[in-house]
């Protein structure tokens, strides 16, 4: 078996000293210089071992004042389902009243963009096709919860009321419900997830630090007839968040 590299061995030593109280939330850990001493490491291991710690929201670091045990934070719950269509559009709403929070949203649209290569692709068109492409920054009693990035062909819904996701009649309704109001049925969606590391773009909305680990889903919705409709982009921070899958059982 390879030897631990000496930064993950650093930061279990962190890890444990945290887990027996030698420091708790909020005490500002001794300087890397003595750390690295203790330990007999140079302080770029120790660096890099707080720099994991921090990405996992164990540590917080503050600029000019040093490295800290990180208060914890209750994790929202978000919870992904086809079946949480709500009348209004919206089940991050829903989740967010359930948490007792007031969700909400911002967002810019873009049409007529070129659908790059695997966005093409998740939707079943050619590569540079028209699309329309709305990011949104989801808040939680006005603190980013998560990031989303949503494609809809424009050859579907060009010319339509619903052309802008967030404008006109069916503006916020979501996509199940503005589909319908142009005569097409989403059956079901896809959903793919899996862990990274956020871009520095990521961390600055999310207000984490960069680096940290995020869930990606790439979702995508389809109609009756198996085309798919839109598909997304969405970034959740794990340190902040915790994913819950609701799975409907017919009869």
């Amino acid at each position: 078996m390879p030897e631990q590299p000496p930064y993950l061995r650093i930061a279990d030593v962190l890890r444990q000293r945290i887990a027996e109280h030698v420091w708790t939330a909020g005490d500002r850990l001794p300087s890397r210089a003595q750390i690295a001493e203790e330990c007999g490491v140079g302080e770029n291991v120790v660096r890099r071992a707080q720099e994991l710690l921090i990405s996992q929201g164990v540590l917080e670091g503050r600029a000019g004042s040093g490295t800290y045990v990180a208060e914890p934070r209750r994790r929202t719950r978000v919870v992904r389902s086809s079946a949480r269509e709500q009348p209004d559009g919206s089940p991050f709403r829903a989740d967010m009243r359930a948490l007792g929070k007031q969700g909400n949203w911002e967002s810019r649209t873009e049409a007529k963009v070129s659908a790059p290569a695997e966005i093409a692709a998740r939707l079943g068109l050619a590569e540079g096709a028209l699309c329309v492409r709305t990011v949104y920054e989801f808040l939680g009693d006005g603190r980013p919860v998560q990031l989303s990035t949503s494609w809809e062909p424009y050859e579907l819904i060009g010319g339509t009321l619903v052309v802008l996701p967030e404008g006109g009649p069916h503006a916020g309704a979501g996509v199940v419900n503005r589909m319908a109001a142009i005569g097409i049925t989403v059956s079901h969606a896809v959903e793919q997830p899996e862990p990274r590391q956020a871009t520095a773009e990521e961390a600055s909305l999310l207000g984490i630090q960069k680096a940290s680990l995020v869930t990606h889903i790439r979702r995508t919705y389809y109609s009756d007839e198996g085309r798919p409709v839109e598909t997304a982009d969405i970034v959740i921070p794990a340190a902040l968040c915790e994913i819950v899958y609701e799975i409907p059982v017919g009869r």
